[in-house]
């Protein structure tokens, strides 16, 4: 397995990892009994970061992890979250980035998992109601307690990471990368290059359109939370559809599928970028690691990028509602 570092940090990290959210009951109904299976595959396959957090099933992905690692905690870098919270009106989640939450949310979190320390803690939106200075000074005391080893932030805009930073040094930011979505990952990665700072990318596959299969509402679960997406709406999905399949023609040149050539693309933008393509099933998990056979020249990642340029998804990235909360 391929290995990069986490920023400063020291961790070392599988150069692709386990995105765990679909496991949730996200993306059509949960499978606790095959998604143990997933991680301990990827475990053996060398995969090493596995990415929970807190809101994901509001405790039993937490939980799930707990169960899939017992014997096996010495062979996985543990990543989990905190910061998103229930809306009692049923809305968009609130945030939640006070220091005396931080602390209760990693204590659970613990619990919840059965382990004595966190490998690397994220806030899983930045609180607008709370001082950057003041939630990560909390997230440091949690260091200095011996909870967690690193930490870092997610969605947040080049100037909450230097604020951030200075505090305490960040390991990573985890937002949004792919190949169909990435005008705010290319504007913050020189960010993160300059202070020494990972990027750890989520919906790589742009929430399963990269991957080739979904050409229509039909190919969606009923109840899965991909048709709340704009992307995935009317004229939007008529014109994604259309970009991928630029990426399904170039993925059949290259004899790969078009899962493995957007993961190789987005491995070669930087070696401190960390993909962690998200799956509840091991041939999945299996055709995503095989992107790291994949080799693109110079020319191979120009033409894909000029397939699908900077801007072209269609449709924001979250319902608006949502967007309150990401890259502040």
């Amino acid at each position: 397995m391929q290995q990069r570092t986490l920023g400063k940090s020291g961790l070392g990290v599988s150069a692709v990892g386990l995105g765990l959210m679909s496991m949730s009951g996200v993306y059509g109904k949960p499978d606790d009994e095959e998604s143990v299976r997933v991680i301990h595959k990827a475990l053996d396959l060398g995969v090493n970061l596995l990415d929970s957090s807190d809101m994901y099933g509001w405790g039993q992905n937490e939980e799930l992890l707990g169960r899939a690692l017992k014997g096996r905690r010495d062979r996985a870098l543990v990543v989990t979250k905190f910061g998103q919270v229930k809306n009692p009106s049923g809305g968009p989640n609130l945030v939640d980035g006070r220091p005396e939450y931080v602390r209760q949310a990693c204590d659970a979190s613990l619990t919840r998992l059965g382990i004595d320390v966190i490998d690397l803690y994220f806030q899983h939106r930045v609180d607008p109601k709370v001082p950057i200075e003041d939630t990560v000074g909390a997230m440091t005391r949690l260091i200095e307690a011996g909870k967690v080893r690193a930490i870092g932030l997610c969605e947040a805009a080049p100037a909450t990471v230097r604020r951030a930073h200075k505090v305490h040094p960040l390991a990573a930011l985890q937002s949004e990368y792919s190949l169909l979505y990435r005008q705010e990952a290319e504007e913050i990665l020189p960010t993160l290059e300059e202070l020494g700072i990972a990027f750890v990318a989520y919906s790589p596959l742009g929430r399963s359109f990269l991957t080739g299969s979904v050409h229509g509402p039909g190919d969606l679960p009923e109840g899965d939370r991909r048709l709340g997406h704009p992307r995935f709406q009317g004229e939007n999905l008529t014109k994604n559809v259309e970009l991928v399949r630029r990426i399904e023609a170039m993925a059949r040149e290259k004899g790969c599928t078009p899962a493995q050539l957007v993961l190789a693309w987005l491995l070669a933008q930087s070696p401190n970028v960390v993909p962690i393509p998200g799956t509840k099933r091991v041939s999945r998990l299996e055709e995503n690691l095989g992107a790291l056979g994949v080799t693109l020249s110079a020319d191979d990642v120009a033409r894909i990028s000029d397939a699908v340029p900077v801007g072209a998804g269609a449709g924001p990235r979250y319902p608006e509602g949502q967007l309150k909360t990401v890259y502040i």
